[in-house]
């Protein structure tokens, strides 16, 4: 009787860079990254906790857990997990229905699906996900955690502020005389330091230097603004007690939803992460591993107080850039947060509300990805649209809501797409003649060439075939050609995908030129402006142009077989 295979995950990235030898050389990168981004995450996830209404030390107690869990188990060598902007809005709106247990519910409903995802190898479905979508929820979170900051930054004397963005923004207004100078001020110079910082060095924690300057003046001269200690009473030291949430069957369908958003960002924002970490430090993570180990951490996290968690951006890029290796790094970061927990934890009752205010204000700007707003509105109404109908959707209905309706016009687009660029017509003399430029059995590929060609719509869920590429562009001659006669259709992603190609093989001493566009693909990157990024000169009509321009490239380069210096 045959056997039923069953689909296995390889071993977490810490097993595999422990295995392959691990150095005191690089256990010291790991700790000293480790001990920065512990610091740079501390102030992070207290406020991402507040904004979320609740207690500081959940945002502490998720940042411990579910970022040991993350790193011991993650399929990417340097993220580092806790806490995000991203689940400020869900969060707060299930608090506000259903309490801190509804909360640690949903968390672990979101982790159950997270695991699921990934031992089913579905991590890889994320990509499905087109570009415009991704920018347009990134954008209208931005704007939804900046809002929420708002009475704290000004010091805003209100009611309970409600939970949706139209009710918040009345509420803000009809209060908006009762801010404070004071913590407006500090607020204000907490935004303009860490800009300031940031622009001396990427490598200074600004965030961690603005926290313990602030609340050091603060406590010294005794300015009157309101602090951690005055709204929670302090963060309560030692370690996080273990606690099972209360589970109420009633409650599973309604929190399904919440559960799936939850899971959903959670997955797009940590491979979005590891995507960016693969980039900066040249590894390569597995995806279904990742989301394996953020579904364990999602399901850890609440059993000791924690918020969801997921891959954080700004604190990986930290981590790399600290001299990250290996998970190590991720694993001392959670164990900095602890010790804080453990000896001075007392301390942090002092923390100004308006500095934290600050500190969110610059992470809403920073995960907005607002430089590719233009780029969006240049490749189309089409694209626009979707961008726009996204974001409007998250800034005034809600993240699923978005999501669906964002997913489903670009679905609808993508078969647009796919329909207005399958052709029919008549082989003429003309037409044989014209394709002789594009032959390559016609065109001898010259030497210290390479050729690769794009057959069929180039478009979001497609483009991790070129990505793919990136891996052997160690291997490659001096040029490299892309083939775009039988690209029929492309879209946003595709682009973004192109230019990040492009990038990464001039970065190596390499060139890339694209030949053969047909209407379509033409005309989005003229709207694209995409000749400015390649060059003109590198877009050319047909194969045989492009072999042209390579031998000019070769010729200039002296035979150009190895990439030029």
């Amino acid at each position: 009787m045959a056997r039923i295979a069953y689909p296995t995950l390889p071993a977490p990235k810490l097993i595999e860079c422990l295995r392959g030898g691990y150095s005191a050389n690089a256990f010291l990168g790991d700790l000293v990254a480790g001990l920065t981004v512990g610091l740079v995450a501390l102030p992070l996830a207290m406020a991402f906790a507040i904004a979320s209404g609740v207690p500081p030390q959940n945002g502490i107690y998720c940042a411990v857990v579910a970022g040991f869990a993350i790193s011991a188990f993650g399929g990417s060598r340097t993220q580092i997990g806790g806490p995000t902007g991203a689940f400020v809005v869900v969060v707060a709106g299930i608090v506000t229905t259903h309490g801190l247990d509804g909360l640690f519910m949903c968390t672990l409903m979101a982790g159950v699906i997270l695991v699921l995802l990934g031992l089913t190898g579905l991590g890889t479905a994320v990509k499905y996900i087109p570009r415009p979508v991704v920018i347009g929820f990134t954008n209208g979170i931005g704007v939804l955690i900046a809002s929420t900051q708002i009475r704290d930054f000004f010091g805003l004397q209100t009611p309970e502020i409600p939970g949706d963005f139209l009710g918040r923004a009345t509420v803000l207004l009809t209060f908006a005389g009762t801010a404070s100078g004071v913590a407006t001020a500090l607020a204000v110079v907490t935004v303009i330091t860490i800009l300031a910082l940031r622009r001396m060095s990427p490598r200074i924690p600004g965030s961690i230097i603005v926290l313990l300057l602030g609340s050091a003046v603060v406590l010294a001269i005794a300015l009157p603004v309101e602090t951690i200690g005055t709204r929670f009473g302090g963060v309560p030291s030692g370690l996080p007690a273990f606690h099972l949430p209360t589970f109420r069957p009633d409650l599973i369908l309604t929190l399904l939803s919440p559960a799936l958003t939850v899971a959903m960002l959670g997955a797009i924002e940590s491979l979005l992460s590891a995507v960016v970490a693969d980039r900066m430090s040249g590894d390569r993570h597995n995806p279904n591993v990742e989301l394996t180990a953020q579904g364990i951490a999602n399901v850890l996290s609440p059993l000791f107080g924690g918020l969801p968690a997921t891959g954080a951006i700004a604190r990986t890029a930290t981590n790399i850039r600290s001299g990250a290796r290996t998970p190590i790094a991720g694993i001392m970061h959670a164990v900095t947060l602890l010790l804080i927990l453990l000896f001075a934890a007392p301390l942090a009752r002092h923390i100004p509300l308006a500095i934290l205010a600050g500190i969110l204000v610059i992470v809403s700007y920073d995960m907005g990805e607002w430089m590719e707003i233009p780029a969006i509105i240049r490749l189309g109404a089409a694209e626009a649209a979707v961008w726009l109908i996204t974001f409007v959707l998250t800034v005034f209905a809600d993240l699923t809501v978005a999501v669906e309706a964002g997913m489903i016009l670009a679905a609808l687009l993508y078969i647009r797409r796919v329909t207005t660029t399958t052709t029919i017509a008549r082989v003429t003399p003309e037409y044989v003649d014209h394709g002789r430029a594009h032959s390559l059995q016609l065109q001898p590929i010259p030497d210290g060439v390479a050729v690769y060609r794009i057959h069929g719509p180039f478009l979001f869920g497609a483009t991790d075939k070129l990505v793919d590429m990136e891996r052997h562009v160690p291997e490659l001659p001096t040029v490299v050609v892309l083939r775009l006669r039988n690209m029929t259709a492309i879209d946003g992603t595709g682009l973004h995908a192109l230019e990040h190609f492009a990038d990464v093989l001039h970065d190596s001493g390499r060139t890339l030129l694209l030949c053969g566009m047909r209407d379509q693909p033409a005309r989005m990157m003229e709207r694209a402006e995409f000749h400015r990024h390649m060059g003109d000169e590198n877009l050319v009509p047909s194969v045989e142009a492009a072999f042209a321009r390579a031998s000019a490239l070769l010729a200039r380069q002296g035979g150009g077989l190895t990439p030029a210096a």
